[in-house]
């Protein structure tokens, strides 16, 4: 390795191996330990690695770290490169196509690995993403803008406010779709609020990310963001929804109700679940087919009406076993505006928060319920407890899950400062948020209780 070795992030044992075969990041290298042979690319190691490993890049795509002990022998057998990104040129646009607006907020979709700390980072925007999927250019004409370059966890409701303007922007200036590139931790959460905030849209507003960065092999990015092009610019409904796979392959991308979807696994690429619904739609084949009669329609004649303001004067509170009411107290006290309780089964928490919830109550505070089951819906008139917490002004939010729910009160409040109205509006069904009967479906209980839930 040559002075700058210091920035390929080799060290001790590993390094001084390097330098003895006289390798260099980017060369072709062959290194043979305990009878095997890996032939590859020498790539960085991280930099918060141990100094005892060299790292190759295979010709399948997957990298590789061996060990290095005195019976490693690493051979350079080609001169190559060190790896870097550079966007291709964008594809030539057909004026006859429709025209979909991508935009990028960051995340693994519009990420890739940082050979410096050994991490994915977000490196790609939403150009960047045109010019390496050019299937996108037999499917519509593609404008792109970066409005953020953040992972999800990093996004608040004030982004999620820019988020919806930029969007209406777009669809104001003629978008026949529109495209929300996007990290997958909280995409339900934005497809919830774009949902609330973007009402009565003319044209599709499809959130897409993708599990595995775009240099992997078994990324999901290319294939996701396709459909969700095909879906923005040729399904016929209109609604903020979210397009990932329905199955660990490639064969099928499902289309879900922006307030309906959940990210239920931490590294599937079929993560995102419909709850307490279905798919709207499936992309399979280039085609988009519905899966169900009840959406709104896409009508260019439509009026967007956009809604953008969120408060985040809004608390989340988890009932579990022990809970202290004072935690609740402490909300109040900060001057939250609503607090959502994730109660348990049909809707419920222990008789110990009373108080608490009337206190709050009595304070103009907003209370609302959400059941920490996922699927199924509150019903509070079940049981005693139930009943006690719908006396004490507690809001129902039928079969809402806690995400949405949640996203839900933010919106409310945001609309309004008056309590009274504030609960004729969650009551609301504004983006098909509530069912009006909950059905099993294969991700719930197959069949109903007693109690018809």
């Amino acid at each position: 390795m040559s002075e700058k070795a210091e920035s390929s992030g080799y060290k001790g044992e590993a390094l001084n191996a390097l330098r003895k075969a006289q390798c260099q990041v980017g060369d072709i290298i062959r290194v043979t330990s305990k009878g095997k042979i890996y032939e590859g690319i020498l790539i960085p190691r991280s930099e918060t690695g141990d100094g005892k490993h060299v790292v190759v890049k295979l010709k399948s795509g997957y990298n590789v770290g061996v060990r290095i002990t005195p019976n490693v022998k690493i051979e350079k057998i080609g001169k190559g490169t060190k790896p870097a990104f550079a966007s291709p040129p964008l594809p030539e646009q057909k004026p006859e196509l429709p025209k979909a607006v991508i935009l990028s907020t960051g995340g693994t979709i519009a990420s890739r690995v940082d050979y410096r700390t050994g991490a994915v980072r977000s490196a790609l925007s939403a150009s960047d993403l045109y010019g390496v999927v050019p299937e996108l250019a037999d499917i519509a004409r593609v404008k792109t803008e970066i409005v953020f370059s953040l992972y999800s966890e990093n996004l608040t409701p004030q982004h999620w406010s820019q988020l919806a303007q930029k969007a209406a922007e777009h669809i104001a200036q003629g978008a026949d779709g529109v495209v929300i590139a996007h990290g997958t931790d909280t995409m339900a959460y934005t497809a919830a609020a774009l949902s609330f905030a973007l009402q009565n849209p003319p044209v599709p507003v499809i959130l897409v990310g993708a599990q595995r960065s775009s240099d992997r092999p078994s990324s999901d990015a290319a294939t996701n963001l396709i459909a969700a092009v095909q879906a923005a610019t040729r399904a016929p409904f209109a609604e903020v929804a979210i397009a990932m796979h329905e199955t660990v392959s490639d064969t099928s991308i499902a289309i879900t109700r922006g307030t309906k979807v959940r990210k239920c696994h931490t590294s599937r690429r079929d993560t995102f679940k419909p709850v307490n619904a279905t798919p709207i739609a499936r992309v399979s084949n280039g085609e988009v087919t519905m899966l169900t009669g009840e959406y709104q329609k896409r009508d260019s004649a439509k009026k967007l009406i956009l809604k953008p303001k969120f408060s985040s004067e809004v608390a989340l509170v988890k009932f579990y076993p022990g809970l202290d009411p004072a935690v609740i107290d402490w909300y109040v006290e900060k001057g939250c505006k609503g607090i959502l309780l994730e109660g348990t089964g049909l809707g419920h928490v222990s008789k110990y928060c009373f108080d608490a919830i009337r206190n709050a109550v009595n304070r103009g505070v907003v209370v609302a319920l959400a059941s920490q089951c996922i699927w199924g819906r509150v019903n509070m008139n079940v049981y005693d407890t139930g009943r006690d917490l719908l006396a004490l002004g507690v809001i129902p939010s039928d079969d809402m899950f806690p995400e949405t729910a949640l996203v839900k009160l933010m919106w409310v409040l945001g609309q309004t400062s008056d309590a009274a109205e504030a609960k004729t509006l969650l009551k609301a069904n504004i983006a098909g948020e509530f069912s009006q009967r909950t059905m099993p479906d294969k991700f719930g209980v197959e069949g109903e209780d007693s109690d018809g839930n």
